[in-house]
């Protein structure tokens, strides 16, 4: 008997995608979702600093440096100045390193009227004041709905139109709720959907971005147990308790355990403890065969956001009364000079606790010493 499936609950009004969108910066992620956007049939300018890249782009429509092997859509116009890639703009995307949305958004402000929807895809929480970078760019960008884009993504993977899936949320006030086709991350996410590119909504903007930062810290550690010549047993115990360390700061913010179970916090988790192509990954690799830090990427001045966020995401952490001992762990050996064996040893150590949280319970490790001596020296 054939199988027919059940067809999708129809919205008894479709949702309008928006026409003309903004997406800050030409880096491989800006320019993956450009293109995306300009596939779905969005009027794209794509704002670089850059102006070779940005000639190159709207010449050849390609970014050589970047995305070597893409031919970006003729569409997608690249723009230098910031007053023309945003003007008359119904959406704004901000795709720029975490360090950097307070001072572009700062810039943002200065050329779009009130009201625009913007969301931010940089992922991690700003080192000197805690905040995520929503609400970084709230400070910045007051009188504007501002939501996030995170997913399992790489930026090669997206502009190539492999199969891939992200979420955007936005908080939803009481008007979204009664007019859900209408609110700004349903429009973003039919706006950015393809043949090949399925975005998702949610509206837990706190744990959607949670899941962001706290993932590179997770994969930094994966790297490091990798380098260190551990295999996949080491690295699906450390995604599982990172995934928990994710709900646990998640939920003391406010979001949802479950947002953390989804695309932007287990998915993105998953996709960046598993590929070299993470570069938190990658530098955790680096410092487990025990290349010291300044010599990693070949000495290249490379930016790992896991570095920043572990300091971070820590930090915070502490203020809410909130264990995350492997986000500890990492910050240890990145900030603080700790041995990386000695480290991930104690980490493994710790006393023994029940997997489920509300249990609450905990009981000294049989044998920390030896666990401590025995794990250090094969790490080492």
């Amino acid at each position: 008997m054939k199988h027919t499936p059940i067809a999708a609950h129809t919205p008894p009004h479709p949702a309008r995608k928006y026409e003309r969108i903004t997406v800050i910066g030409a880096g491989s992620w800006g320019t993956a979702l450009a293109a995306t956007l300009a596939r779905a049939g969005a009027s794209v300018r794509l704002w670089g600093r850059n102006r070779a890249v940005v000639n190159e782009i709207n010449r050849n429509n390609t970014h050589g440096e970047l995305l070597p092997d893409v031919t970006l859509p003729k569409t997608l116009m690249a723009v230098h100045a910031m007053a023309d890639a945003l003007s008359d703009a119904e959406a704004v995307l901000i795709v720029v390193p975490s360090r950097s949305i307070r001072s572009v958004s700062r810039q943002v402000a200065e050329h779009i009227p009130k009201g625009i929807p913007i969301a931010i895809c940089a992922k991690g929480i700003e080192d000197e004041t805690g905040l995520l970078m929503s609400q970084v760019a709230e400070e910045e960008l007051s009188g504007h709905p501002i939501g996030c884009v995170s997913g399992p993504t790489f930026a090669r993977e997206t502009a190539l139109g492999h199969p891939t899936s992200a979420t955007v949320a936005f908080q939803f006030t009481y008007a979204d709720r009664l007019k859900p086709h209408r609110s700004p991350a349903v429009r973003l996410a039919m706006s950015l959907t393809t043949e090949s590119f399925r975005a998702y909504v949610s509206d837990d903007l706190i744990g959607v971005e949670i899941g962001g930062a706290v993932k590179n810290v997770i994969a930094i550690a994966c790297g490091m147990m990798t380098g260190a010549g551990f295999a996949e047993n080491t690295r699906a115990a450390l995604i599982t308790r990172g995934v928990d360390e994710m709900k646990a700061l998640a939920e003391a913010l406010g979001g949802r355990r479950e947002t953390v179970t989804g695309l932007s916090g287990i998915g993105d988790l998953s996709l960046t403890c598993s590929s070299a192509t993470s570069r938190n990954m990658a530098l955790g690799q680096q410092l487990g065969q025990g290349i010291a830090r300044a010599k990693c990427f070949e000495g290249q001045p490379i930016v790992v956001e896991g570095e920043v966020n572990a300091r971070s995401v820590t930090d915070l952490a502490n203020r809410l009364n909130v264990s995350m001992p492997i986000c500890d762990t990492v910050r240890s050996v990145l900030h603080e000079g700790a041995d990386l064996g000695a480290a991930f040893a104690a980490l493994w150590a710790r006393p023994i606790e029940a997997e489920p949280r509300a249990m609450d319970l905990a009981f000294s490790h049989p044998a920390p010493d030896h666990a401590v001596a025995t794990l250090a020296e094969r790490i080492s």
